[in-house]
Parts: C-alpha cells; sequence; structure tokens
C-alpha cells in the first residue's frame, strides 16, 4: 500500500482484537503536533494540564482499546544518556501508563546484538504492520502498511526481544 493510502491509525487499531505494540528506536521526533508541548517542557520541566488535555484523544483511544480486551505495549529503544526529547517523553509517559497501554524502555547498547527492522512500527494482532517513517530531523514522512508474513514474523520476533530486555516504565529513569 502507497504511503499516503494508509487509513488513519484510530481505523487500524479499531479492528485490532487482541494486541497492538509499538516499537520505537528514534532518539527526537520532530512531529509538529507536539511543539508546543516540547516547548512548554523544555520551560517548566513539566507536562502541563494543556498538555494533557492535548493528548486527551490518545489517551482516550488506549483506555477505549484496552477496555475492548486489546493488549497495547510500547518498547522505546533510547541511546544513553538520553536525549532532551526522550526526557520529555519519559515525563509524560506516565499518563499512557496509567489509561492502559504498557511501555518499557531499553538502552540502546542492550539492544546492540538485536536483530531489528529499519523503522518504527505498530503491529496489529500479529497480522498487519504499520511502519512509521522519518526524516533525519524526526519530521514524519509518511507511513506504510505490510501483511507479509515474513516480515511481520521478523518484526514480531523483534519487538518481542526488545521487551524481553526492556525495564517497565516505573523501573527506568532518565
Amino acid at each position: 500500500m502507497k504511503p499516503n493510502s494508509v487509513p488513519p491509525f484510530t481505523e487500524l487499531v479499531a479492528a485490532c482484537h487482541h494486541s497492538a505494540v509499538h516499537l520505537e528506536m528514534r532518539d527526537v521526533y520532530g512531529v509538529a503536533s507536539e511543539a508546543n508541548d516540547f516547548a512548554e517542557w523544555q520551560a517548566t520541566g513539566e507536562i502541563g494540564p494543556a498538555s494533557v488535555e492535548r493528548r486527551r484523544p490518545w489517551l482516550d483511544l488506549v483506555r477505549e482499546t484496552v477496555a475492548r480486551g486489546v493488549v497495547m505495549r510500547r518498547a522505546r529503544i533510547v541511546s544513553m544518556p538520553v536525549s532532551e526529547y526522550i526526557r520529555y517523553e519519559h515525563a509524560g509517559t506516565h499518563l499512557n501508563v496509567e489509561a492502559g497501554e504498557q511501555v518499557r524502555w531499553l538502552p540502546r547498547k542492550k539492544a546492540a546484538t538485536l536483530a531489528l527492522p529499519g523503522a518504527d512500527l505498530w503491529l496489529l494482532d500479529g497480522r498487519l504492520i504499520r511502519f512509521g517513517h522519518f526524516s533525519g530531523d524526526g519530521a514524519l514522512t509518511g507511513h506504510e502498511l505490510n501483511d507479509d508474513p515474513a516480515v511481520i514474523k521478523m518484526c514480531a520476533d523483534a519487538f518481542e526481544a526488545v521487551w524481553d530486555r526492556a525495564a517497565p516504565h516505573q523501573e527506568f529513569t532518565v
């Protein structure tokens, strides 16, 4: 499927019945919708009420999805010491966890011996991958769907290997 023909994530996760797992491997994301929140965090060191409110659609989606019995897991591979952006992500991750998402962190050094895909991804019900493509500065350049069984197996194995080595959010400090 061409990147511009990928359905919105909300539609993809609505079709999930069992699991939605997310593998993140970048140290910085330059997603325009987070720019104000990131700037606020840089200025205050806190995730403020306005930032929480802007995250509400995602947090509500997580709550609704988990309430349907879908397990949502996110694994982040990060360089140490972490980037300023990763400190920002870490500061707000408790909101994801409170909404029902399970999150783990893996220092990049501990991932050195793992075979990993070349892009961030969501694996939905072990049947469909949504790759996220980013530019060098972290701007989102598009998404791509893949349902090739060999690619799905490789990505599922990679995610589980990261998950097994990673620390739960509550145990990971930045």
